[in-house]
């Protein structure tokens, strides 16, 4: 395959095409090159000769390269290009020499402007997506073979999402070093980082709780490959696309594209805890640059300090307010005929006196306000513990096999805890992480009368309790 794409692309670009790249006036060939393109793509009909020499000529200057003029630098890079296969020159009727742009160059123009200015990157739901259809276990066995084909792109573009968003870190970690002052080191952090990658990407990774995910999809994945039914139909799916493979060779490709599946799942959480690494380390190195910096270019910084240090040495064992009327020689600041703003007394805070006041006797009786504030507050806190995790953690306890059912009045409660799992099973039954179904009668026949169960002195309403 490679020297298939060697021989083709030597058959239609000159060896000199990229020559330009890696010769000692690269930098000006690049510049040059981008302003030429930008002045053909606003010139239809072509750029004159002389104008195309005059914007290399331009550029010459701003580089001043060589010890030639710019006018003879400037023609000698011009036909360089001609040369090279970059630009092409056409005879007009008028007798004018107008200069093309070579399609190969306009494109390659293109993948170098964006490889010097990146896109912004962006976390999607391309993982998370990957995660649900794969706990899916209904939709995954009625279309197996599209849903692994859905899951295995997925997979490839998220993680190209997390490699991008780990590059784009390690950009901003560059620039934090190279910063030269405090506002370019502030600007990155908050301004560049903070805003593209803290409070956008990273955010929703952290939010997506991609190792917990992972690991049901990796299991999901792990029993859909020893289901015979379902490597059946994805066996049937890849012969009825491509009906001139044999039996075999279906069957290969499908266990070839589950291996892939799982060797993408695993690859995952390696290039998130790789993300985490980096931010972690943007952060330390952001920190310490900014304390580089406030030691080292901070002029005000030094200045207070020495007032302090001669402030010290002046006055030790002493307060300040006791050496306001002495003629201690300290450095002096930059104030008009003023030592310090408001005197030496504005360095004292006076300590600021209370006076005692009665202390007001609780009511004994709580009122209606503080009992509706304490169940809110109870209510709040089980919602907290109350989780999805929890509802099927106590379903699969009840119905070991999937597609098994219960109803309500065979399950056994003997605890508050016990109460608290059926309550979490009845709060998350539409959840989309919910492995069970809840079917009460009366939602299905309005007509029907609820049935209620007893449960440690709590009535229930009759419910059916499958696995999925």
């Amino acid at each position: 395959m490679n020297a298939q794409l060697s021989t083709a692309l030597f058959r239609e670009l000159r060896p000199e095409f990229f020559r330009v790249l890696c010769v000692e006036d690269s930098r000006l060939y690049v510049d040059a090159l981008d302003a030429l393109e930008r002045a053909a793509a606003d010139a239809p009909r072509g750029v004159g000769r002389e104008d195309a020499l005059a914007i290399v000529e331009r550029e010459v200057e701003r580089h001043s390269a060589g010890e030639v003029t710019a006018r003879e630098r400037a023609r000698a890079a011009l036909d360089y290009f001609e040369t090279a296969g970059w630009i092409e020159t056409e005879q007009g009727n008028d007798w004018q020499r107008l200069v093309h742009f070579h399609p190969n160059g306009q494109a390659t123009m293109q993948t170098l402007r964006r490889l010097a200015f990146p896109e912004g990157v962006a976390f999607s739901d391309k993982l998370v997506n990957v995660c649900t259809t794969l706990a899916n276990v209904d939709a995954l066995r009625a279309e197996p073979w599209a849903q692994v084909e859905t899951c295995a792109a997925n997979l490839q573009a998220g993680v190209a999402e997390l490699r991008g968003m780990q590059k784009a870190i390690e950009r901003h970690t560059r620039q934090q070093l190279a910063a030269p002052t405090l506002r370019e080191n502030l600007s990155v952090l908050f301004d560049q980082f903070a805003e593209r990658i803290g409070h956008a990407c990273y955010a929703e990774l952290v939010r997506s709780r991609l190792p917990l995910r992972l690991a049901e999809a990796r299991r999901a994945v792990s029993v859909l490959g020893v289901d015979a039914e379902a490597l059946g139909k994805m066996q049937a799916e890849v012969l009825r696309r491509d009906p001139a493979v044999s039996a075999e060779t279906a069957y290969s490709r499908v266990r070839l594209r589950l291996e892939e599946l799982e060797q993408l799942l695993e690859s995952v959480v390696p290039v998130a805890d790789a993300v985490d690494r980096r931010t972690a380390e943007f952060t330390r190195r952001s920190l310490a640059r900014f304390r580089y910096l406030q030691e080292t270019t901070s002029e005000s910084r030094a200045q207070v300090q020495a007032f302090f240090e001669a402030l010290n040495l002046h006055g030790a064992g002493r307060r300040v307010a006791e050496m306001d009327d002495e003629a201690a020689e300290f450095p002096a600041l930059r104030l008009h005929d003023a030592r310090l703003m408001a005197g030496l007394e504005s360095l004292y805070t006076p300590r600021l006196q209370r006076g005692v006041g009665e202390i007001a006797p609780l009511d004994e009786e709580a009122s209606d306000d503080e009992r509706d504030a304490a169940l809110r507050r109870v209510q709040s806190a089980l919602r907290d513990s109350l989780t999805v995790a929890r509802a099927n953690r106590f379903v699969e306890a009840l119905l070991p096999e999937r597609g098994a059912r219960m109803s309500s009045a065979e399950i056994p409660l003997r605890c508050d805890d016990d109460l608290a799992d059926l309550i979490a099973c009845l709060l998350h039954a539409r959840a989309a992480d919910a492995r069970y179904r809840v079917e009460v009668p009366a939602t299905t026949d309005e007509s029907a009368v609820p049935e209620f169960d007893a449960k440690l002195n709590r009535r229930i309403e009759r419910f059916t309790l499958s696995r999925r």
